[in-house]
């Protein structure tokens, strides 16, 4: 279960509980999950409680009371606990890795890409400025994911939208170039960006290099992982948990990144997830195959399997980033 689909659940059991009679509220339009601050429990926590409460004019706990009862028992859900004033803190059945690394395995390229925009149609202006032009090609790749329609020109009926961005210093540069992208897109709307020599750097400190130096160690660890006779063609359901908190959370966060990073229009948002999810897969990277005398075991292919879905990860975010994902580095 992704964020984006937990998030669904906690809405359904909120609207389950307004049809139901026990909350008198207006039912939001999203619901917000997050990974629980220090001192939290739990695989996930969501505030919903505490802003429907005074809405309902109940307090927060009774809130959280109605809607664990509706959640709880919900395909994926194994616990839910209500912590402080109302928090609800839900943990994610024990086979929730399995499940994740299946779905990114059945949807390849394509994990992460929804409906969520299915209707709005937008058509961009970008004018002549390099970083505009850049921002309004990776923003239509964006919203595409998520089932919008648009095109530069091509979108009749759409609204209009300008990408507002700090212009690049150097307009000479080429926009259709990995390092020129990647800069562009890198710092936020209001940000200058910061171009040069640097991202040309084949070193950890060089981001662009990290994120496709990740793509290519998942690459190259199938390649291994196949000349000793290790692969992952069994179902993921088949596999055994491994202990990857932080490389599972950052392929399950996927979803809701390109969510986010199309709805606010901040490309920059998918660039640090990747930045993220290329450090957990290099933190990871050592323990896949079988190291000495070590014997291939099922754990192997459970760790072999969830490199996949981040190299997976990688890939499908550089695509849309208009990035080449190179197998070799």
């Amino acid at each position: 279960m992704t964020p984006a689909d937990l998030s669904r659940t906690v809405l359904h059991a909120v609207r389950r509980a307004v049809a139901d009679g026990a909350l008198d509220a207006p039912v939001p339009e999203s619901v917000s999950v997050e990974r629980p601050r220090p001192g939290g429990c739990g695989d996930y926590a969501t505030n919903v409680a505490l802003r429907l409460a005074g809405p309902a004019h109940q307090p927060p706990r009774a809130v959280a009371e109605a809607l664990r009862d509706r959640i709880a028992g919900q395909p994926g859900i194994a616990s839910i606990e209500i912590t402080g004033p109302g928090f609800l803190n839900i943990t994610l059945h024990s086979r929730a890795q399995q499940e994740l690394v299946e779905r990114v395995r059945q949807q390849g390229a394509a994990y992460g890409h929804s409906r969520q925009l299915a209707g709005v149609a937008v058509r961009f202006e970008a004018g002549e400025e390099l970083r505009a032009r850049v921002w309004a090609d990776v923003l239509g790749r964006l919203l595409r994911s998520q089932g919008a329609e648009t095109e530069d020109g091509e979108v009749e009926d759409g609204e209009v939208e300008r990408p507002h961005v700090v212009p690049a210093t150097d307009q000479t540069q080429d926009p259709a170039a990995d390092a020129t992208r990647w800069a562009l897109l890198s710092a936020a709307a209001h940000d200058r960006p910061r171009t040069g020599a640097h991202l040309l750097v084949q070193h950890e400190s060089n981001p662009l290099f990290t994120v496709r130096y990740a793509h290519a160690r998942s690459r190259a660890l199938s390649r291994n992982a196949g000349r000793l006779g290790i692969t992952t063609e069994q179902p993921a359901a088949e596999l055994p948990t491994v202990d990857a908190p932080a490389l599972t959370a950052a392929i399950g966060d996927h979803p809701a990144v390109l969510a986010s990073a199309a709805r606010l229009r901040a490309p920059d948002r998918l660039v640090r997830h990747l930045e993220a999810t290329a450090d957990a897969l290099l933190s990871f990277q050592h323990t896949v195959l079988p190291l000495g005398d070590e014997k291939p075991s099922a754990a192997h292919r459970s760790r072999l399997a969830l490199a996949e879905a981040a190299g997976t990860v990688l890939a499908g975010g550089l695509s849309l980033l208009g990035i080449s994902a190179p197998d070799y580095l």
